[in-house]
């Protein structure tokens, strides 16, 4: 293996599995595989798709909740230098073939009867003939145990594979770079449709290994992941992350306060990241009471301002050690700052840290100019963490990346005199649903397709559970006057639950800048949300 395919996922599961064969890797309730066990897994899929039709180079999209075959399904798919497309496990039918059109995704890995959804069905595959509309959709795989008709079943796909298959796919691995795609994640924006943030083996792996070294994770540490593997909290600070640290994953499919408290105890978990949310529904689980969590040693948060009476309480409640935030964007490979293990409470709940290492954050004025310290601006990012792009998308990348390298976040902060980030706005309106990102444009766009909507206007509102839910001002046609509770319907058919606002207000005007376009501050003003 050359020295160029050093920074490969293929090559650091290598050196892991020779250097811990017999420490545990991936626990779930019903298996518990080693480091030897999880590379031998990853050979035999790796082979089994080869032998399917699957090529370097092509995309590959996995719609299914985390499990420990999502895992080993990855990181095949990295053996073999494909791109992982992961898809929201709470996306509608729509919102799926979109990402699986656009990626042109040869083949999808999916499972059956995650909250009671038959994601094939939804896309509309029957068994009988190619999937309607995704014509590059060539195979699809069954990782759950439930039948899914047209579909090979995860044991068939793998059951004929032998030594020689595995050879192949081996030799494909020598052939990876650091600059192989290893995912392509779906962000949206002003624009209101997704778009695709490619990301590299190698700056993946050398970002988190920074993330890694600053979370002080190691051999000993025992992750729980209740982060979706569809997000880079999950899938890069989650699984690549435990991979760099010969760390222990536990994957979960679904966050469920009793069965975390359970698992935290019975697996001695030591790092559970995750947003505010969870850790409040942690402590507020009447199933908490006689759990040992005394294993708990790091929290990682972010998503929203985390309040100290939190952090204190989760110091004393669930016996945390360590609370860090942080800041990032799938733009930015998910990560841009952290806090330090030896910040004090303060700097964690009124900061989100500092600069990675080879990372720089400048806070830009208006005109382009560099903001002093204190001073609010746009946060502006250039690192080994800055996506390659967008996905068939020159235009959106070169206003998102600058020809100096410099990533607009669209977010407003400054920096202080020590360096720490502070976060004080989104200039792109996104607002977060318990650690879900919910993107206005986009939900508007949907909303206005409602045969009785001539325009939508979709804000953030605090809420006690989940931080912020979204309210949606409608202005309807002429001649129409639909109701808030059918609307809300409407919605829930067509866009994932976390997107859907709970509140839609009626109105016949909307408050409008110079400009004429619609003034999101007047609104948040109105909803009491400035």
């Amino acid at each position: 293996m050359g020295a160029s395919a050093e920074n490969t996922v293929p090559a650091l599961l290598r050196r892991m599995a020779a250097a811990r064969p017999h420490a545990e890797a991936v626990v779930t309730s019903t298996v518990r595989w080693t480091y030897a066990d999880l590379l031998d897994q990853v050979r035999t899929v790796a082979a089994a798709l080869l032998h399917r039709g699957v090529r370097p180079g092509d995309r590959v999209a996995i719609w299914a909740p985390n499990s420990e075959r999502w895992v080993a399904a990855a990181l095949a798919l990295q053996h073999l230098g494909v791109a992982v497309v992961p898809v929201n496990t709470r996306y509608k039918g729509e919102e799926a073939r979109d990402l699986l059109a656009r990626t042109r995704a040869v083949a999808l890995l999916t499972e059956s009867g995650f909250l009671g959804l038959d994601y094939a069905a939804m896309l509309g595959a029957d068994g009988t003939a190619p999937v309607p509309g995704l014509p590059a959709l060539r195979l699809l795989v069954e990782l759950g145990n439930a039948p899914t008709p047209g579909a090979i079943g995860w044991t068939q796909l793998t059951a004929t594979v032998d030594d020689a298959g595995r050879a192949e796919a081996d030799r494909v691995a020598d052939e990876v770079t650091p600059g192989a795609i290893s995912s392509i994640l779906f962000t949206s924006g002003t624009t209101g449709r997704p778009k695709g943030a490619m990301l590299g083996q190698g700056q993946l792996l050398e970002v988190f290994a920074a993330y890694a070294r600053g979370l002080g994770v190691g051999p000993d540490d025992r992750a729980l992941a209740a982060n979706p593997f569809f997000h880079t909290f999950g899938y890069a600070a989650g699984i690549l992350t435990c991979l760099l640290a010969g760390a222990t994953l536990v994957p979960l499919p679904q966050f469920d306060p009793a069965q975390v408290l359970e698992i935290i105890e019975r697996e001695r978990i030591t790092w559970l990241p995750g947003p505010p949310t969870v850790y409040a529904m942690l402590m507020d689980s009447p199933a908490r009471p006689g759990r040992d969590t005394g294993s708990l040693r790091l929290a990682v948060t972010g998503a929203s301002v985390v309040p100290g009476e939190l952090i204190r309480r989760m110091r004393a409640d669930l016996g945390f050690r360590q609370v860090l935030t942080a800041y990032g964007l799938t733009e930015s490979s998910g990560t841009v700052t952290m806090c330090s293990l030896d910040d004090p409470d303060e700097v964690v709940e009124q900061t989100s840290g500092r600069p990675l290492p080879g990372v720089q954050v400048e806070i830009r004025d208006q005109a382009g100019g560099v903001c002093p310290p204190g001073t609010p601006g746009e946060i502006c990012v250039r690192g080994t963490n800055v996506m390659t792009g967008y996905l068939d998308d020159p235009e959106a990348t070169a206003e998102a990346v600058d020809p100096d390298g410099w990533l607009h976040t669209g977010d407003v902060g400054f920096l202080d005199d020590a360096g720490y980030l502070h976060i004080t706005d989104r200039l792109k309106d996104m607002f977060i649903v318990g650690g879900f990102n919910a993107y206005p444009a986009e939900i508007e766009r949907i909303m206005t397709q409602h045969p009785a909507v001539s325009q939508a206007a979709v804000v953030g509102v605090p809420d006690l559970r989940l931080g912020e839910v979204g309210r949606a001002y409608v202005i309807p046609r002429r001649g129409e006057s639909p109701s808030s509770d059918a609307l809300i319907a409407w919605c829930r058919e067509r866009m994932a639950n976390y997107k859907v606002p709970r509140e839609v207000v009626v109105t016949d005007d909307l408050p409008r800048n110079a400009a004429g376009k619609i003034s999101k501050v007047d609104l948040r003003g109105r909803a009491g949300h400035v």
